[in-house]
């Protein structure tokens, strides 16, 4: 066989590939993949270009090998493991769909995942969903805080209501031609917003609980689909927290945009911007030019970091 094709479905230990001609085909990895020293508990992932051997009697084929990645997005596999899982592969954004009302997003949760997007050169953007339930005029002031602080550090920032369809042409337009990959808490909305980007799809859904005001996991695997207007979504299983993967302490502001740019006023290059003397970034807190919550991310992912290395991005 040895033809290429793209992996747009994840079940664990079974792919789904789609070759050129739009087939698709059942795989599964062969399992010297598992003995290169790989870190992840998936070696395969949506997303990555993958090189398809000989069919077998059933129609599955043996993935021979997986094209260099040009980028990549991980999280820690679970809260009690040091292994990491890779949500997906080759993407032109990484979509953070948050909400600010049933449920509510943390700040901590936003930055983490925006962080990460950066320390694995992913493009982040942030979509905040469901609008249609923030109906006073101070939510509406939060709203309109939230996108005016992620946009004023350079990040895409959009609302949408999949409800009652407000902001969602603009959305469409700015996924037109991108692989994006769309992540969030359970309960914020990404199956609803994906089955009105892709009409017919009928991904699952639920409803919150009422008791914890959080959703359940209506995915349980990635899997990829295509607009009909071009582009594609790549949905993924909800997670409830994000534990950061291996950041050295001294490299954790490398990943705040606004912290690294005012990082060259210190006065020490080694300044971890906690407690120095002459620190720009202390500064700017105390003059209110830096947000507090990305000051108490910063500060959380510091708290989480020892002497670590940057293992998993140096080799997967």
């Amino acid at each position: 066989m040895n033809e290429t094709a793209t992996i747009i479905r994840n079940t664990g230990a079974h792919y789904v590939a789609r070759m050129a001609d739009g087939t698709e085909v059942n795989c599964l990895a062969k399992g010297n993949f598992r003995i290169k020293g790989i870190r992840t508990t998936n070696p395969v992932a949506v997303g990555d270009e993958v090189v398809l051997g000989a069919q077998g009697p059933d129609g599955t084929a043996f993935i021979k090998a997986v094209a260099p990645r040009r980028n990549y997005i991980i999280r820690r596999a679970s809260n009690l493991s040091k292994a990491a899982h890779i949500i997906a592969a080759n993407v032109d954004c990484a979509l953070l769909v948050a909400t600010l009302a049933h449920p509510t997003t943390s700040f901590t949760f936003i930055d983490r995942f925006l962080a990460t997007s950066e320390a694995y050169n992913v493009p982040a953007a942030l979509l905040i969903n469901k609008t249609d339930l923030l109906d006073d005029s101070e939510s509406r002031e939060l709203l309109d805080a939230v996108l005016y602080l992620y946009r004023s550090i350079g990040y895409p920032a959009m609302a949408v209501s999949a409800a009652t369809g407000e902001g969602l042409d603009g959305l469409s337009a700015f996924l037109r031609d991108k692989v994006t990959l769309f992540s969030g808490n359970s309960g914020v909305g990404k199956s609803t917003l994906i089955n009105t980007l892709v009409p017919g799809l009928d991904l699952k859904t639920t409803e919150i609980s009422a008791v914890h005001d959080t959703g359940m996991h209506t995915t349980t695997f990635s899997e990829m689909y295509t607009m009909p207007g071009g582009g594609e979504i790549i949905d993924t299983p909800g997670i409830r927290g994000f534990g950061v993967v291996e950041f050295g302490r001294e490299e954790v502001g490398h990943f705040f945009p606004e912290i690294f740019k005012l990082s060259s006023g210190c006065r020490f290059g080694n300044c971890t911007h906690t407690h120095e003397p002459g620190c720009a970034v202390l500064d700017a807190l105390e003059e209110h030019r830096l947000a507090q919550s990305r000051y108490n991310s910063y500060l959380s992912i510091l708290e989480e970091t020892g002497d670590a290395d940057d293992k998993y991005r140096k080799g997967y």
